[in-house]
């Protein structure tokens, strides 16, 4: 009975203490936030970020990611007499989903390349859409986004809108305000200007 009352006053203390740091990373000292990020980091990385995604690269990432966003979003935080430990949980179930919509995303894109990059005149043409889709199933997953960050704005409208959103050429045209012949040549261009940049990332 003893040792489970000290162990009950030892949460208390624990809950008290990560309370006090809490409130002084919320006043502005963030340094504050360093013990309570120490004491969770490993049961968030082992038990929740880790099993969900699979590679340890990637979890190591995300947990990282998860700490910034704590000690960023840290104001955001309202005490209610329990322990910080389920808010950081969340971030990180959070960062996973986006790790996972954002690989989705990635091999779709890749994958409609490979269809839509393809000229029958052109038998080059679709090696190098399959040499993309390939090498992007092995490359980082900010690869893409950083592709089409380097496109022109209406290249980029067109490639979402048709191979990421898979709308219909009539409504791709109909967003953009063109035709649905200078979607196709837009598209075509779009694809082209992709294929160019990733491939000088190579």
């Amino acid at each position: 009975m003893a040792s489970e009352t000290a162990t009950a006053q030892d949460l208390e203390r624990e809950l008290e203490q990560e309370h006090r740091l809490v409130e002084e990373a919320q006043q502005g000292n963030l340094d504050a936030m360093r013990p309570i990020l120490e004491r969770y980091a490993a049961p968030l990385y082992s038990t929740v970020i880790l099993p969900r995604l699979g590679d340890a690269v990637s979890a190591e990432e995300v947990l990282r990611d998860t700490l910034a966003t704590a000690v960023e979003k840290i104001r955001r935080f309202t005490w209610q007499g329990k322990s910080i430990y389920p808010w950081l949980r969340q971030i990180a179930i959070n960062k996973v989903y986006d790790v996972h919509r954002q690989s989705k995303r990635s091999r779709r894109l890749a994958d409609a390349m490979v269809h839509e990059v393809a000229v029958e005149s052109d038998p080059a043409s679709h090696a190098d859409a399959q040499l993309i889709a390939d090498q992007e199933r092995r490359a980082h997953r900010d690869r893409i986004d950083q592709t089409m960050a380097r496109l022109a704005d209406r290249y980029r409208t067109a490639i979402e809108l048709r191979l990421v959103q898979e709308l219909p050429r009539e409504d791709c045209a109909q967003r953009l305000g063109v035709t649905i012949g200078t979607f196709d040549v837009l598209l075509f261009r779009a694809v082209r200007a992709f294929r160019k940049h990733f491939a000088g990332e190579a």
